[in-house]
């Protein structure tokens, strides 16, 4: 692919992004996980120990509990099942009656220590988001380690005789990531609803599992992606190529625009691509938001215009891309 610089991104946009009324708070609990998957964004691995701590997740309860807005809570990580403040942040989003989503690697129930977490979900009625970046086991084997994908079908098997992917209060989702490009020939995440139909035909026929939507989330260029397509002297010719993407049809349902990303350390993001890239969200003045600053506030919407950066061109590429899948 012939280099060409990269537009920049607001270049693209027919207004500035602007910030909706927030809905979804997207807690990181930190980067401790007992993977270390070659495409992270977010880098976690058995040997990190950054974690959120015990005032940042008291000032997050409060948050939760003070602003009805919040519809959904959705706790990510590393495996945020492992980081400190975990439980008592599910179950206050659950009194406060929001929607609590756990982003799960699934393997994590096989630790010493975290055996109880199917049936605990099960409980509070937990709605699970479990990466499975394919139905072959040598490609998940590729990207999370070997042995992840058999870990992933027990549990998996495991959550469906909970009643996951069966009885309408327990969803089971599942996100397929595409394999990291090895040469320019790239391409865009597969069609969501064909390829729903197939892991589903695939698990149901294999494994006699069921589950509820398939998401498919195109790999950024942001922490182990980038890397890795830099180290391949890909990242320019990949930009390019998600530039090359762009579907003006996205934008108006980013991610980015009804959401707040928090921290381990409690400071506020636009989205959590955002927070791995260190670039905050700003009140409309300019300031740096952190989750004691929205409470001291009284308020959720204080920032004016989203922060972009190059990469968003990966959520904006053809039918998109969000942590809930495709955006058309």
């Amino acid at each position: 692919m012939v280099q060409t610089a990269i537009t920049p991104f607001p270049n693209k946009l027919s207004s500035p992004l602007i910030k909706k009324r927030i809905n979804v708070l997207q807690i990181n609990l930190g980067k401790r996980c007992n993977l270390a998957c070659s495409h992270c964004h977010v880098e976690a691995s058995p040997i990190r120990t950054e974690e959120i701590s015990l005032e940042i997740s008291q000032q997050l309860i409060a948050l939760i509990y003070k602003f009805p807005e919040i519809k959904i809570v959705d706790l990510t990580g590393g495996a945020p099942e492992m980081n400190y403040g975990f439980k008592p942040l599910v179950e206050a989003a659950t009194l406060a009656g929001k929607q609590v989503i756990v982003r799960s690697n699934l393997t994590i129930y096989f630790v010493d220590g975290f055996g109880d977490l199917p049936e605990y979900f099960a409980q509070n009625k937990v709605r699970i988001v479990a990466s499975l970046p394919c139905y072959l086991a040598d490609n998940v084997d590729k990207m999370r380690g070997n042995g992840v994908f058999d870990h992933s079908i027990k549990a998996l098997q495991w959550l469906n005789q909970l009643g996951y992917g069966k009885n309408p209060n327990l969803i089971l989702d599942l996100v397929y990531n595409p394999q990291l490009p090895t040469s320019e020939k790239f391409s865009l995440t597969p069609e969501q609803t064909n390829l729903e139909v197939a892991y589903k035909t695939f698990l149901q026929e294999h494994f006699d599992i069921v589950f509820n939507n398939l998401f498919t989330i195109t790999n950024l260029p942001v922490g182990r992606t980038k890397l890795h397509l830099e180290r391949k002297k890909l990242y320019s010719s990949y930009l390019q190529f998600l530039e090359l993407q762009f579907n003006p049809d996205t934008v108006e349902n980013l991610m980015c625009r009804d959401q707040l990303s928090v921290d381990y350390l409690g400071n506020v993001y636009d989205c959590d691509f955002n927070q791995m890239m260190n670039l905050p969200a700003k009140t409309k003045n300019g300031e740096i938001l952190t989750i004691s600053k929205l409470l001291a506030a009284g308020s959720l919407d204080l920032i004016g215009e989203v922060q972009t950066a190059d990469y968003c061109y990966g959520c904006t590429a053809g039918c998109g891309s969000s942590c809930g899948g495709a955006l058309v």
